[in-house]
């Protein structure tokens, strides 16, 4: 019997996501999820047997945990403006570095029409995951004086903004939408924290 890899599984999730940050969920296959990622076919259905729902769910997650971590230590220990800053820092990077070629694969997971009738687990780790975002920004914004429910608001439109940016970046092969918005983004939370 094989005994798991935590590395070259950690390495299946990681190529999964930055794949489905280029193409998309539905225009990936689990071969090409494997291929991408430099691994054997069947050590990728060994690690997810559900195949590629399983496999997209956790490069969601993976994503999630991983800007989460960036942005909740930014927010942390320097507040909300600067955590503001990061999380706009690590899109533009990517937008960039990948010569306007990947966004978020949290994104395209969550507007990706699901197979048949149920929601699948990969959708619902993608609200999940915008979930903890908003909530790490509302939590700071709050802990720097602003109002529980436009903390709340403020967040979401965060959120939403540097999703929606990053996409009119790759639309457009520009990162002035970025630049534009992250601007405008910086003036609100500022007021909102009385900076």
């Amino acid at each position: 019997m094989t005994k798991p890899n935590p590395q070259a599984r950690e390495r299946i999730v990681a190529g999964a996501a930055d794949m489905i940050s280029r193409r998309g969920l539905n225009a990936t296959s689990v071969r090409e999820l494997a291929k991408f990622a430099k691994a054997p076919l069947g050590s990728t259905y060994h690690y997810f047997p559900d195949g590629k729902q399983q496999l997209a769910t956790e490069a969601v997650r993976y994503t999630g945990e991983t800007v989460s971590a960036a942005l909740g230590e930014e927010l942390r220990e320097a507040g909300p403006v600067a955590g503001l800053r990061a999380f706009l820092a690590l899109w533009r990077d990517i937008v960039i570095r990948t010569d306007f070629r990947a966004g978020c694969p949290v994104l395209a997971v969550a507007i990706e029409e699901p197979p048949g009738e149920d929601i699948p687990a990969a959708l619902t780790a993608a609200a999940e995951v915008f979930d903890s975002w908003e909530t790490l920004l509302a939590d700071s914004l709050r802990a720097h004086g602003t109002e529980r429910e436009q903390a709340a608001q403020l967040a979401t439109l965060v959120v939403a903004a540097v999703e929606g940016t990053v996409a009119l970046c790759r639309a457009k092969r520009s990162i002035e939408p970025l630049d534009r918005v992250t601007m405008q983004l910086e003036a609100l939370v500022g007021a909102s924290i009385g900076g």
